[in-house]
């Protein structure tokens, strides 16, 4: 079988978010198949059409590192009911200039965590129209919208037990979607 190479993009700037504990939580549970790489987005400068031909260091080596990768894993929390500005910012970033996306065709999957009891339901919503629009394959089951909770995550930043089984099948169906999809 195929090494898969997935770019993992935390919509969370926090250094101890819950949704960055997520991420190297599910890279614990990757197959041997399966690379994981979390692609930075905390430094991108905000999107100016103006900027398009002559970009800055940081956007050209973000768009090379989601360019490379086979897919990516979107782990995002929700902001005010809708993914957080930097989210979209490097989505932004990723699709220009127009005609040359980098996100064009990838098979993606989307992964959030909430205090509250729905998840991130509606950042999630938001982000698949958006991922929609730029012709990324994304995983429509299951739908993870996880609520954090004490003794999800062990003292080590691996999945609690209650939650490991339901985590290692999403990132398996993953891997699957990406092998199934990967042009």
């Amino acid at each position: 079988m195929s090494q898969y190479q997935i770019a993992v993009i935390v919509g969370s700037l926090r250094k101890e978010s819950f949704n960055r504990q997520l991420a190297h939580a599910l890279i614990k549970l990757a197959p041997a198949q399966v690379q994981f790489k979390e692609v930075a987005i905390g430094e991108l400068p905000l999107y100016n059409q103006d900027a398009d031909g002559h970009e800055v260091a940081v956007v050209k080596q973000f768009r090379d590192a989601i360019r490379s990768a086979d897919a990516v894993l979107f782990v995002t929390p929700e902001y005010n009911r809708s993914m957080p500005g930097v989210l979209k910012n490097a989505l932004d970033q990723g699709s220009r200039p127009y005609g040359h996306s980098v996100w064009d065709g990838k098979p993606a999957a989307v992964i959030g965590m909430s205090v509250g009891a729905i998840g991130t339901a509606l950042a999630q919503q938001h982000l698949r129209n958006v991922l929609a629009y730029l012709n990324m394959p994304t995983l429509g089951q299951p739908e993870m919208f996880l609520q954090a909770k004490e003794g999800f995550f062990n003292a080590d930043g691996s999945v609690g037990e209650q939650s490991r089984a339901f985590l290692q099948k999403f990132v398996e169906l993953f891997a699957g979607w990406v092998a199934q999809h990967k042009r």
